[in-house]
């Protein structure tokens, strides 16, 4: 029995399971089909038969039968249970749904979710319904202990059809796979048998069709391959060609007799069929190390994919943050419409003469200057504001640009751009008015971080009489004329006509302060910049995101695969053939 300190093997399982089931794996990686389908079918196979198992281990003896179109199943079927259960047919592909039969005091077993959840339950006429529905049909001619589910064809046109019928072969404890003295070396089935043998999933194989002159010579052949392919354990049955018999076109029942014998024996030995179920279900337990692993280090591939794109965008508008900070220290935005618009705010023209004459007098004239005229600050504001944004909307188009010109290089990139190349080539629809909001923003922090300076250096009188708002937008062109090199602060503008600001500035705040309130005033503005610019590189960082696993995906499945193992370690005795009764716990 299962000590205290035993790991609950059920509830491990199941939290690897919900690991595996929870992964994204959206990115066009070398690996990534091979590792979505290996997800799928590892959920499935957990959802459908391993849990279910492990939770009832006395539940009756599943066996599948598959098979490729025309291998004459349903017949077989049929055939062993003595009337017909599940209704064969000429045309293909049939699209009925999977037919599970089963003693009637066995059906219980079968009605609820418990197996094959995905599927729903229906009694009734099994030609009726789609493949969603598993058709519940009891009948005394199936032994207790035994049910036969006649599955869709492995090698349908129908995509639905192979998909079904691959996943009922792994809810299975048994597998009897169906073929004929034509098929038999066709690569569908073997590809399953192989699939089998690495799940350590007990086969059967019944060999349909045989012409009764070579029923000896193709088993052998068939055998022999068998054995070179590793699956010299799977039991062999031979049916020979012969006319159907009866209303109900079934097999001669000496056709069929070792095959029934053999599945009645497993039924009615409890020991033998608890051998067969602890073999597949010990087999599958001990692959899903392997099939996690293959997962896990496509989970890694996906994760440094995933890097290079994000670190890709992430340059791209880490330089975009560069160009506009070296548009801002080298005075460009100050060019054109900015520069005219500053002249007449201040009277370039005898302003600037004056000064050239009387240097000393140079404050009393602007401040008289501008208190007797009052001229309006708005369009030096607007002005500035255009430029600056100008400025950053092309940075930001640039960045965009070279992003998507960077992902295009890749196949996951590629394919994660889709039909988005041109929205993504350029800035976003919300960044313009994001932008203009934020630029204005800043020139009010400027006013603001202006005036406390004037209150906190008791330099009201002398601000009052120039203006906060002269003041601010002199300081506003003072940040757009630093260079890192310079110790001092100075605002030389094309023309050189606004040397007269800073020296305002120098007059009303000091020289000190004047480059602290420069450089505050630019490191807000950058700021400001990079943080509008993260908001655009994130468009790219979120399609990533949306595609690529979790960062923490891959350590967290390798940890919830090697809490399982020891769980299944521990637990080894009770689920390997010939081990004592199994108690693994109960999980969600």
């Amino acid at each position: 029995m299962k000590t205290m300190d035993t790991p609950d093997l059920a509830g491990a399982l199941a939290a690897l399971r919900d690991r595996v089931a929870g992964l994204r794996l959206g990115l066009a990686t070398a690996g990534a089909d091979a590792a979505r389908a290996a997800q799928g079918e590892l959920v499935g196979q957990v959802d459908d038969y391993l849990l279910p198992r492990l939770r009832r281990i006395d539940a009756p003896l599943l066996a599948v039968v598959g098979g490729s179109t025309g291998a004459g199943k349903s017949t077989l079927v049929n055939s062993l249970v003595g009337a017909v259960v599940s209704r064969a047919g000429w045309l293909r592909p049939t699209t009925r749904g999977p037919v599970l039969v089963c003693h009637p005091a066995d059906v219980d077993w079968f009605r609820d979710d418990r197996v094959l959840p995905e599927l729903s339950r229906a009694t009734g006429d099994p030609s009726q319904g789609g493949a969603g529905t598993l058709h519940l049909v009891p009948h005394a001619g199936v032994p207790e202990g035994l049910a036969l589910i006649d599955a869709p064809d492995i090698d349908s046109v129908v995509a639905e059809n192979r998909a079904l019928a691959t996943q009922l072969l792994a809810a299975a404890d048994l597998w009897i796979f169906c073929t004929t003295a034509a098929r038999y070396a066709d690569a569908v089935p073997w590809d399953l048998l192989h699939t089998a043998q690495q799940r350590s999933t007990a086969p059967a194989v019944v060999l349909d069709r045989v012409p009764s002159e070579g029923v000896a010579e193709i088993s052998r052949h068939l055998a022999s391959m068998l054995d070179e392919n590793g699956l010299g354990r799977a039991a062999l049955f031979a049916v020979p060609e012969t006319p159907l018999q009866g209303e109900n076109a079934l097999l001669p029942a000496a056709s069929v007799r070792p095959l029934r014998d053999w599945l009645g024996r497993l039924a009615a030995d409890a020991d033998a069929r608890a051998e067969v179920i602890r073999t597949t279900l010990d087999g599958a337990l001990a692959s899903l190390r392997q099939r996690v692993s293959a997962v896990a280090r496509e989970v890694d591939d996906q994760l440094a994919t995933a890097a290079l794109l994000r670190d890709e965008a992430d340059t791209a508008y880490a330089d975009a943050a560069l160009e506009v900070d070296d548009g801002v220290r080298s005075g460009s935005v100050l060019r054109g419409e900015v520069l005219a618009r500053w002249q007449e705010f201040v009277g370039t023209g005898e302003l600037s003469r004056s000064l050239e004459e009387r240097i000393g007098r140079l404050r009393d004239r602007v401040t008289a200057f501008l208190l007797n005229r009052e001229p309006p600050t708005a369009p030096v504001g607007q002005a500035l504001e255009s430029s600056v944004e100008t400025l950053v909307r092309a940075a930001a188009d640039g960045a965009a640009e070279r992003t998507v010109d960077a992902w295009r290089v890749r196949a996951a990139g590629r394919a994660l751009l889709g039909d988005r190349p041109r929205a993504l080539a350029h800035a976003s629809d919300d960044f313009r008015p994001a932008l203009e909001r934020e630029i204005r923003a800043w020139q009010g922090r400027v006013l603001q971080l202006v005036a406390e300076e004037g209150r906190e250096r008791r330099t009201a009188a002398r601000l009052a009489s120039f203006g906060t708002n002269g003041a601010g937008l002199a300081l506003m062109l003072a940040v757009f004329a630093q260079t890192g090199g310079l110790s001092g602060v100075e605002l030389l503008v094309a023309g050189g006509t606004t040397a007269a600001s800073q020296k305002v500035l120098e007059a009303v705040f000091g020289d000190s302060a004047v480059r602290a309130l420069a450089a505050t005033a630019r490191s807000d503005l950058l700021e400001s910049v990079e943080n509008l610019l993260a908001q655009e590189r994130n468009r790219f960082a979120a399609i990533v995101d949306g595609a690529a696993p979790e960062r923490d995906a891959a350590l967290s499945l390798r940890a919830a695969l090697e809490g399982f193992e020891q769980a299944r370690r521990a637990n080894r005795g009770s689920t390997r053939p010939g081990g004592r009764p199994l108690d693994v716990g109960v999980a969600r």
